[in-house]
């Protein structure tokens, strides 16, 4: 046997990894160059938008627009992980990233990425007491327990991004180098260790497929017992609390639909994956504005008086 295929050994011959991006057609990759550089643009104006209403229109009082901002604010730092890097890759002949730079990126990617999960699943939680205990809503969701939730969602994303990177690094690599993807991911970088990942696909496996799989049986459980309840309220409130849970669980599905196809299987890539892969890393985080906006009342009415009064100072100067 080969020393390099040693367990004990780590031979690392690579500095740097190579991209096969999402096309290898130049025409292709001209067009998703215009195409995502607007997504990334909207993704920062809407997230942004968010965040500056619910701060400025005193909105960050109650639970769910206190996550909601948080929710933006991950969203943007998941995507700017992932996306600048792809948009400048399709206009370069030479797609590389560092082998440092591979590993933050992974890190970044499932940190942003896990936190997230864990904010959409808290959410639903909040919506489910909003709804199923209204009487006690405020006393349960005061603003330390809200400030415990979020803390933990952080803490829960920094053990399994953790886990995942060291999982990777002591791994050795001596080539091949190229990446069948536009970043860095766990499983496309395990096919180009030079030893046997077996057990370190299914440790992958299991953390990232329990953290989506399980936050999913949660958010359907969460939302099963609210139109349960929903069918005894009245038709404003039904009307109501619909509007805002409709919201919730079209990001849910738009999020958690590819996550799951990635990370519910074995140690296994697909010629699909880059682009469902797409879909969790520029879609959604463009989509949850333009959902959380359109369908929520209050989010609207905050918009229109903040920058109603902003538009009406400028004029007025």
């Amino acid at each position: 046997m080969s020393s390099w295929t040693h367990p004990k050994e780590k031979i690392n011959n690579v500095t740097e990894f190579i991209f096969w991006g999402l096309s290898q057609n130049p025409e292709v990759e001209e067009v998703c160059f215009v195409l995502f550089s607007f997504f990334y643009a909207v993704i920062l104006l809407g997230n942004l938008t968010i965040m500056l209403t619910v701060c400025k229109g005193n909105l960050l009082k109650y639970p769910m627009y206190f996550f909601l901002n948080f929710l933006s604010f991950v969203d943007i730092c998941f995507s700017s992980v992932i996306v600048p890097k792809m948009i400048v890759d399709l206009l370069a002949k030479n797609k590389t990233i560092s082998y440092v730079g591979c590993m933050l990126q992974l890190f970044g990617g499932h940190f942003f990425g896990c936190t997230e999960i864990f904010i959409l699943t808290v959410m639903a939680y909040d919506r489910y007491v909003a709804i199923c205990k209204p009487l006690h809503y405020m006393t349960i969701m005061d603003r330390e327990m809200c400030s415990k939730m979020l803390l933990g969602t952080w803490v829960g994303g920094f053990i399994h991004s953790i886990i995942q990177v060291a999982l990777v690094v002591q791994l050795p690599f001596c080539g091949p180098n190229e990446i069948d993807h536009y970043f860095c991911d766990v499983h496309p970088v395990l096919k180009l260790a030079c030893t046997d990942t077996y057990i370190v696909g299914v440790v992958v496996t299991a953390n990232s497929g329990t953290i989506s799989l399980g936050s999913f049986v949660i958010l359907l459980f969460s939302y099963s017992v609210i139109l349960v309840t929903l069918r005894k309220q009245s038709a404003e409130g039904r009307r109501k609390a619909l509007s805002t849970c409709g919201s919730h669980i079209a990001v849910v599905i738009i999020f958690f639909g590819p996550c799951t196809f990635i990370y519910m299987r074995p140690d296994t890539t697909f010629s699909e994956d880059k682009m469902v892969a797409v879909f969790y890393t520029i879609i959604t985080p463009m989509l949850n504005p333009l959902i959380y906006t359109l369908r929520n009342t209050e989010v609207k009415n905050a918009m229109k008086k903040l920058w109603g009064k902003k538009v009406f100072w400028t004029s007025g100067k």
